[in-house]
């Protein structure tokens, strides 16, 4: 069982293991702060350059899920509609593809290179699942309008 935020002992370990923090103004253990006092501000921008890499809470000697409570900070945010243009195009293309990614003719020629098919298994081989892909996204409450 992971530990709450609560227990954090403001080490630092959190925020120099991160990627993110070496190039652009986050500091995991200032949202970890923030969260334990309540005091999170959804408009911030900085709780979108997590880049999930689990980093923080790998190394965390109080075995804080960080990560997770990140995402979940994200969640709220999404909720309330404050969400980047940027997260909001790529959630898009996803509903609209089922990929965060476009297949070009590159790609397609690198995979067949390799002797994969051309197409990969995934939505665009299989249109059926880009239904369960929407199917989701909607019941995540994503509107793609």
């Amino acid at each position: 069982m992971l530990n709450s935020i609560h227990s954090c002992m403001k080490c630092g370990t959190c925020t120099g293991s991160c990627p993110s923090g070496r190039v652009v103004s986050f500091r995991t253990r200032q949202l970890v702060e923030e969260h334990c006092l309540g005091e999170i501000d959804l408009d911030d921008i900085a709780i979108w350059y997590c880049t999930t890499c689990y980093n923080c809470m790998e190394r965390c000697p109080r075995n804080i899920d960080i990560t997770d409570d990140i995402l979940r900070i994200r969640e709220e945010a999404y909720k309330q509609g404050k969400v980047l243009p940027q997260h909001k195009d790529i959630m898009s293309y996803i509903y609209r593809t089922g990929h965060a990614v476009p297949i070009n003719e590159e790609i397609k020629d690198l995979r067949e290179s390799l002797g994969l098919s051309r197409i990969p298994p995934t939505t665009h081989k299989f249109e059926e699942a880009l239904g369960i892909v929407r199917l989701l996204l909607e019941e995540g409450g994503f509107n793609d309008k």
